[in-house]
């Protein structure tokens, strides 16, 4: 999925929008009830229930109910599938079970639609409200029966159990979608549906950003890696695969880290890309952007860094290639004003 051009969208209409009249306003961000909604839904799509147990405990500690939470996640089947929706309310489950000591509180029942209620009417009007006018469209008179199941039970028995707004909803589809591959369309049309909910754009750009953090890895994000911190802006994170003949290492860096230039004396290092979205840049060359699946070879003696896109989580392997006496000399920074003209 380009997250990137969506992003990128979003970020240039926050920046006319501050600018508007000549005024720097800041744009309020998520509160913490509402950043758990995200996280919650990112996790739930994309099947990582160790990160979402996690960060259940942490939505109920943020104040969301028991009640709260059950409405994210049955939501999510319709955005998801049955199969990651069930996931996490077991998972739900089993946080509740452990928690019963805390008292998390309950919270209102979602409510059911009279069985005399015209749900295709009232899914067609909740539908009006979030996109703006009626959907309409070739793939509905394709399909009909799609157009009647998003009407009477998405925006009909899910939207009207209430427990959550509209807006709270449209994070948690906003965090589902962007986590998912293929459904950019939907990602788009859920944006404007959540703008048309109040959300702003840093708002919504504050979702993207939590839907790109490492889920499922194959090799764990590590620890802080505090021996190297003076060396990199913004926090990375350190887990030594091997540490005998070749040296392989999982590098993870927040979104807007980047380490400082440096040089590989003597031995190179190749970089093996398995998370999110980043850039490696040699002296005096174009930067390149990188994404999973791609591999860069750094010959020693190449002054060069890599890190983060500003709206990404990102994660290499690094292969030290072996040498004798090889080391690593580290450089400058990055210079803002260069690292925040990437795109």
């Amino acid at each position: 999925m380009n997250i990137k051009r969506i992003l990128s969208g979003v970020l240039l209409l926050t920046s006319i929008s501050l600018s508007a009249g000549g005024l720097c306003m800041a744009q309020e961000g998520l509160n913490s009830k509402e950043i758990s909604i995200a996280k919650i839904s990112s996790y739930t799509a994309a099947g990582d229930t160790e990160n979402l147990e996690k960060e259940l405990n942490t939505g109920l500690d943020n104040g969301l109910t028991i009640n709260e939470i059950k409405e994210i996640l049955v939501q999510l089947y319709a955005y998801c599938g049955f199969p990651r929706s069930l996931n996490g309310i077991s998972t739900f489950m089993k946080v509740t079970e452990q928690r019963k000591d805390k008292n998390d509180k309950l919270g209102e029942a979602g409510k059911v639609l009279p069985r005399d209620t015209d749900k295709f009417a009232y899914g067609d009007k909740v539908q009006v409200e979030l996109t703006g006018d009626h959907v309409k469209g070739a793939i509905f008179e394709f399909a009909p029966a799609i157009d009647q199941y998003l009407k009477e039970h998405l925006f009909a028995d899910i939207f009207a159990r209430g427990v959550l707004t509209n807006q709270e909803r449209e994070i948690a589809t906003i965090a589902a979608l962007a986590s998912m591959k293929g459904v950019e369309p939907q990602l788009n049309s859920h944006i404007q549906m959540g703008k048309n909910t109040g959300l702003n754009n840093e708002q919504i750009a504050q979702i993207l950003v939590i839907a790109s953090a490492p889920k499922n890895e194959i090799f764990k994000i590590g620890e802080p890696n505090t021996a190297y911190a003076k060396y990199f802006i913004g926090q990375s994170y350190l887990n030594p695969l091997t540490t005998e003949g070749v040296k392989i290492s999982n590098v993870t860096f927040e979104p807007g880290c980047r380490n400082n230039w440096h040089i590989h004396h003597k031995g190179g290092q190749i970089l093996i890309v398995v998370q999110g979205r980043g850039y490696y840049q040699e002296w005096e060359k174009p930067v390149q952007e990188l994404k999973p699946g791609d591999v860069v070879n750094i010959p020693a003696e190449v002054k060069h860094w890599h890190g983060a896109a500003p709206d990404s989580w990102f994660a290499h392997l690094a292969v030290e290639v072996p040498s004798d006496g090889g080391s690593t000399e580290w450089l400058e920074e990055v210079a803002d004003k260069d690292y925040k003209q990437l795109k």
